[in-house]
């Protein structure tokens, strides 16, 4: 098992291979992170509650994805999200749009934060396609990691934010790159993604995405665990800018 991660997270070439036994154990915690991420969304979890069973619920995931002597800093090639956009016409307010200040993951009623940036695409019409090519934009994975939840069947009724997305976590970067106000998903829980896999495409799901002064964007986050298995934000716009362009 060692060796195997150890080759897929140096290399990124082939996807997620794990014993049978193995593969139900990651999925059991892919649920219980969906689990604890709908009861935040519902506010039937308290935040100090919320913040424990995060924290128990990433140790294990780590525990069963991450070896220390599989990950080297030249192992890191970033893949910039947007297939055929380059970081400078894509991402929003030159990346003044980063605001980590007062973020609190466990806590859906503080608002105000955006520890995150927007990456636009070309649709002006907002037909989820792109002017130029008349396509769809694929999203791509930006490192490598395990797709830990997705929502993929969201309703403007539930009032929520993120609309569809996708949470992947990256055992090297110890974090979890979240990439929402997607329409459609191409990846499952449990998943293996190498970096530049296409994971879904652009859309415009999500309580504020979805209207009409929105311009069709990719909302980019990644938080940083912290040695209690919590989320810290950290700022991706340098990593963003350096990024590898695909199909371009």
């Amino acid at each position: 098992m060692k060796k195997i991660l150890a080759f897929l997270v140096i290399f990124g070439t082939v996807g997620w291979r794990s014993s049978s036994g193995s593969n139900d154990l990651l999925l059991s915690y892919c649920f219980q992170f969906r689990e604890l991420y709908e009861n935040i969304a519902t506010g039937s979890v308290t935040p100090d509650s919320a913040s424990r069973a995060f924290s128990a619920t990433m140790q294990s995931i780590r525990h069963i994805a991450f070896h220390q002597d599989s990950c080297y800093q030249d192992s890191l090639r970033l893949v910039f999200p947007l297939r055929g956009y380059t970081p400078v016409e894509s991402i929003g307010g030159k990346g003044r749009g980063y605001r980590p200040e007062g973020f609190d993951l466990f806590d859906r009623n503080v608002k105000g934060s955006h520890p995150a940036h927007d990456l636009f695409i070309r649709d002006k019409n907002h037909d989820l396609r792109d002017d130029r090519t008349g396509k769809p934009v694929d999203i791509l994975a930006f490192s490598a990691g395990i797709v830990l939840d997705i929502e993929s069947q969201w309703v403007p009724a539930s009032g929520r934010r993120g609309g569809n997305y996708i949470w992947i976590y990256d055992p090297c970067l110890n974090g979890l790159f979240y990439y929402a106000h997607i329409g459609k998903i191409t990846v499952k829980p449990g998943n293996w993604i190498n970096r530049g896999d296409k994971i879904g495409e652009a859309g415009r799901t999500g309580l504020n995405a979805t209207r009409r002064r929105s311009d069709t964007h990719l909302h980019f986050m990644f938080l940083r665990l912290d040695n209690q298995n919590l989320p810290v934000p950290e700022n991706t716009y340098d990593w963003l800018m350096t990024a590898r362009v695909a199909g371009k």
